[in-house]
């Protein structure tokens, strides 16, 4: 009897230790704080570490993420983020140079910025193009663009709200240093502000987001609809259905297979032609020269006489 009051005993003991565990179990997690909130927490993002290599396919920074990409001297190297009405933006750029003694010369690195109609942007700010020796470890670039306008004639080439793009190259460098492995730190930051955003009372309509779909072509395909044609692409913009092709009487009849037979009799019938022009110029070429021998001889006779 007293063996089966230990043994139950024990036993309670063992279920009461399992539901304290499955108990806690879920209060344990939900106190445990995931990656994306422990970085919203610390009021920046985690740096992304790509980079494009054209405008299709450059890398999107997020406000306040920087980008920390290693890369081969001598490739162009792009990324692309938002600007709004009345921000004043500035891309800084630290690149780490390979070592000295793998150094062949002095480098020179360029950083341009484009709008979303690739329209280069002048710099009001900053040193865009550096060059450093060999012995120099480090490059820094910066560019700051014009204050961000709301509305601008379209001959002005002002910055405009949307899609912005970065691209760092080399613009000098000797041939034996092409490849070499860089470094490459690039931070954007905003400077807020709505002096002069909105010159003249103008509106844009919607952002310069210029619709990115790699691999697509421009002609629409037979099985799109028009509510897939209207959808927003994913840069933003919505793309304008097709269209409609107005169709005549006669759009049948040079369509399809009948080109062939147009194109057959046609080339037949301007062949006979030169073929019959032809002949006329240069036929009975004996029998000329005797008539005109014939009338020669009687001239000449006549003349005797």
């Amino acid at each position: 009897m007293r063996r089966t009051r230990t043994l139950l005993a024990g036993l309670l003991a063992a279920g009461a230790a399992l539901t304290g565990v499955v108990t806690a179990a879920p209060v344990a997690v939900a106190d445990a704080p995931s990656p994306t909130a422990a970085a919203s927490a610390s009021g920046s993002a985690a740096p992304v570490t790509t980079s494009g290599t054209s405008f299709l396919t450059a890398t999107t920074l997020a406000p306040g993420q920087d980008a920390v990409v290693t890369g081969s001297t001598g490739d162009y190297l792009y990324w692309a983020f938002g600007a709004s009405a009345g921000q004043t933006d500035t891309v800084t750029v630290n690149v780490t140079l390979p070592q000295a003694s793998d150094r062949h010369g002095p480098q020179t690195w360029t950083v341009d910025l484009f709008d979303g109609l690739r329209r280069r942007q002048a710099c009001t700010a900053g040193p865009q193009t550096g060059t450093a020796d060999q012995n120099t470890g480090s490059l820094s670039l910066s560019c700051t663009l014009r204050q961000i306008r709301s509305w601008a004639e379209p001959w002005s080439g002002d910055p405009l709200p949307g899609s912005y793009y970065v691209r760092l190259s080399v613009t000098d460098v000797p041939q034996n240093d092409l490849g070499l492995a860089t470094q490459v730190r690039v931070h954007v930051s905003g400077k807020g502000g709505v002096d002069d955003a909105q010159p003249e009372g103008g509106s844009l309509k919607a952002p310069l987001v210029p619709p990115v779909n790699p691999g697509a072509t421009g002609a629409p395909t037979a099985a799109a609809t028009p509510s897939a044609s209207a959808a927003p692409s994913p840069g933003g913009a919505t793309v304008a259905a097709p269209a409609a092709v107005k169709s005549h009487w006669y759009t049948d009849l040079f369509s399809g297979w009948n080109d062939r037979w147009f194109w057959t009799l046609g080339g037949a019938a301007l062949a006979s032609l030169a073929g019959v022009g032809g002949y006329t110029l240069t036929r009975h070429p004996r029998g000329h020269r005797r008539t005109v021998e014939r009338t020669v001889t009687r001239v000449y006779e006549s003349e005797r006489a």
